[in-house]
């Protein structure tokens, strides 16, 4: 990331008009400025309209170990669902899902993947503000809204988020042509597995995110999981969003 945003060459992006920008490396996508970038494929990106497809796509091969925040969210229940739903309803379902939670989590996010009936998104420091672990949590609690909870009306989609942060590989992995910018590590599995914790309407997240919150909330319930892979108990919080 701090090889492709030279000084040199953000300074030139930022006399080019006009906003908004990539937050990276701030090449323009508005305006005439806009046009051109877009040419050399600096365009909005699928991961996060507000970083350009040369940071993440089309950056090169490779990565780095850091410190980032990780986020998985699940529909529970969801073969079931699409036993009793036909198939293009499914599809809508699902594509109500994914707009919800694109809205949500790429304000500072960046969606790693959307695959079936999962979410994966990643929070780069970096790339956001000094208390972004206050923003994991409020995008958790914002995609459950999203589908429903805590709204006052039935939930239209039965969702469970896992949070954790931690350090992982997080780059362009793949061959050739065929890659993808994602994070590899403990914390991905260990946010994906607190998720699969998390029953409908609940935040699951690690007693280590629950510690760096600028304000824990009252309602996050102590609990010890028994993960699968893990060798020992994991210390996580709970906040049940459905029975509030």
């Amino acid at each position: 990331m701090e090889g492709h945003g030279p000084r040199g060459f953000v300074r030139v992006m930022r006399h080019l008009p006009a906003e908004p920008r990539c937050r990276l490396c701030r090449a323009p996508y508005g305006g005439i400025g806009g046009r051109i970038m877009r040419r050399a494929g600096f365009g909005p990106s699928r991961k996060n309209p507000s970083l350009c497809d040369t940071c993440f796509e089309k950056a090169p091969m490779g990565g780095v170990e850091m410190e980032l925040g990780v986020l998985f969210a699940d529909v529970r229940g969801f073969t079931s669902l699409t036993e009793e739903m036909a198939p293009g309803d499914v599809a809508e379902t699902l594509n109500r899902f994914y707009a919800s939670a694109t809205k949500v989590l790429t304000r500072t996010a960046i969606v790693d993947k959307l695959v079936g009936d999962e979410v994966m998104a990643l929070y780069l420091p970096q790339l956001m503000g000094k208390r972004w672990e206050d923003e994991m949590l409020r995008d958790g609690s914002e995609l459950l809204a999203a589908v429903g909870y805590a709204t006052g009306d039935e939930p239209w989609l039965r969702l469970g988020v896992g949070l954790d942060v931690g350090r992982a590989y997080v780059g362009n992995v793949g061959s050739g042509e065929v890659k993808d910018f994602t994070a590899l590590g403990d914390v991905v599995n260990t946010a994906a597995r607190l998720q699969s914790s998390a029953q409908a309407g609940q935040i699951v997240m690690s007693e280590r995110l629950f510690g760096r919150l600028s304000e824990r909330p009252s309602d996050a319930k102590p609990a010890s999981l028994e993960l699968k892979g893990k060798s020992e108990a994991e210390p996580a919080r709970v906040i049940d969003v459905a029975a509030a």
